[in-house]
C-alpha cells in the first residue's frame, strides 16, 4: 500500500469518527496531532491532514453533490463508511489538483471493497463516475 493510500485510509478513519460522533473533523484531527515518540508513534501524514481539512471545508458542497447524484439514496440512508468514502473521493476529484480522477475513483473503490458491502463499490463507482464527468460544469 502506497504512502498516499495509507494517508487516505487514515483520513477515512478520522472523517468516519467525525461523522459517527457528529463532531468536527478538525477537532478530532487536532487530538491526533499530539507529538508522540517511540516505536508505536503514528504521526499524521500531511496528506491525511489535507484531506480531512479539505473535506471539512467543502463538506456542504460535497454532501449536496452526493444527495443529488446518489440516485435512490438519502444521505442518512447511506452506510457511514460509504458516505465517508464518497466525501474523500469527491474532494479529490474536485479540489485535488495533483490527483487524476481515475486514481481518486480507484482508491475509493479499493476502500469500498475492503471496508464496505459487496454492492458498495459498484454504487460508489457510479456516483463518482457521474461527478467526474460533469465536474467542469459544476459551480464550486
Amino acid at each position: 500500500m502506497s504512502a498516499r493510500s495509507k494517508a487516505r485510509k487514515h483520513a477515512l478513519d478520522i472523517l468516519f469518527e467525525s461523522d459517527l460522533r457528529n463532531s468536527s473533523a478538525a477537532d478530532i484531527l487536532a487530538t491526533r496531532l499530539v507529538v508522540e515518540e517511540g516505536p508505536d508513534a503514528r504521526p499524521v501524514r500531511d496528506y491525511t491532514q489535507s484531506v480531512v481539512m479539505g473535506v471539512g471545508e467543502h463538506r456542504r458542497k460535497i454532501d449536496e453533490l452526493i444527495s443529488t447524484y446518489a440516485k435512490g439514496w438519502d444521505m442518512d440512508r447511506l452506510p457511514a463508511v460509504d458516505r465517508t468514502i464518497l466525501r474523500i473521493a469527491i474532494f479529490e476529484i474536485l479540489w485535488g489538483d495533483d490527483i487524476p480522477d481515475a486514481v481518486a475513483i480507484d482508491e475509493a473503490l479499493t476502500l469500498a471493497k475492503d471496508l464496505s458491502t459487496d454492492e458498495s463499490a459498484a454504487y460508489i463507482h457510479g456516483v463518482l463516475g457521474r461527478i467526474s464527468s460533469i465536474k467542469g460544469d459544476l459551480a464550486l
